[in-house]
């Protein structure tokens, strides 16, 4: 008599395994990330353009409140540039950040009928901001050739510092989206705080009018040390050692913070889902 042989499918046990479940899904990671984008764009009249728009819009908006009616300086940089260096690592973190909290729930119907590293959801969202970032790439070159502004050996450095505006968004993503499951409030919460985060971060000024007894206390915001790293890559504006070590040390807390609540939350998701 032959014995009948049972396949139990479960969540990785161990670190090593759940991450060898991460790599054996990453098909399902570029397919969500694929879904999200085509959703976006469905049945819109500008479709992809509006990448391009929304980034250009609010530059001429913050230009004319910040270097025309505020009349702050940009040194001899033109200030739409100073504004758009400070947007494009600010949608990117933005969009990332707010798409990865309320992704878990986004998704709840799917959580809840097969298995897969949870981490995979959030973690697509965060591919899409990024294909996002890509594509506004193209206007800062506009821009730059409209003003005649060579690039330096410093640009190179743009792919690094988006990878690094990437793993921000992924930790505080990780961890928002985790908590988000369990308290909803978070939904609105974020959105909140993202739309008072910009006037909070050197998007439309340099971090240079800071007055230096604030930097310490102004620095705490680590998207301020990475958008003064795009300054330096972009137009070679000297950026704060004490701000971009910060941004450095608070990124990697927040990752390892985002990585382990998730894993500890991620057995209850689709309960509490």
């Amino acid at each position: 008599m032959t014995e009948k042989s049972e396949l139990i499918i479960e969540n990785g046990i161990s670190a090593k395994a759940y991450w060898g479940d991460i790599w054996r899904h990453r098909e399902l990671l570029l397919f969500l990330a694929w879904r999200d984008i085509l959703v976006r764009y469905k049945q819109t009249v500008i479709g992809v353009s509006w990448v391009l728009i929304r980034p250009l819009l609010t530059m001429i908006i913050l230009t004319v409140v910040f270097g025309r009616i505020a009349n702050l300086s940009s040194g001899d940089t033109p200030y739409a540039i100073l504004v758009f260096t400070g947007l494009l690592p600010w949608f990117y973190f933005s969009n990332a950040t707010s798409e990865s909290s309320s992704s878990l729930i986004t998704n709840g119907n799917l959580l809840s009928k097969v298995y897969f590293p949870r981490m995979i959801v959030p973690a697509s969202t965060v591919l899409v901001a990024a294909v996002d970032f890509i594509v506004s790439i193209s206007v800062l070159v506009l821009l730059m050739l409209w003003y005649g502004l060579a690039p330096t050996w410093h640009l190179l450095l743009l792919p690094a510092l988006g990878f690094w505006v990437g793993l921000l968004s992924l930790g505080i993503g990780l961890l928002f989206s985790a908590l988000t499951v369990r308290y909803r409030d978070f939904r609105h919460i974020v959105p909140f705080v993202l739309q008072l985060g910009i006037y909070a971060s050197p998007v439309g000024y340099s971090t240079a009018l800071i007055p230096e007894k604030w930097a310490p206390l102004y620095y705490l915001n680590p998207i301020a040390g990475i958008i003064d790293a795009f300054r330096w890559s972009i137009i070679g504006d000297v950026p704060s050692t004490y701000g971009i070590i910060s941004a450095l040390i608070i990124t990697v807390a927040v990752l390892l913070t985002g990585l382990v609540y998730f894993r500890s939350a991620e057995s209850r998701f689709a309960d509490d889902i």
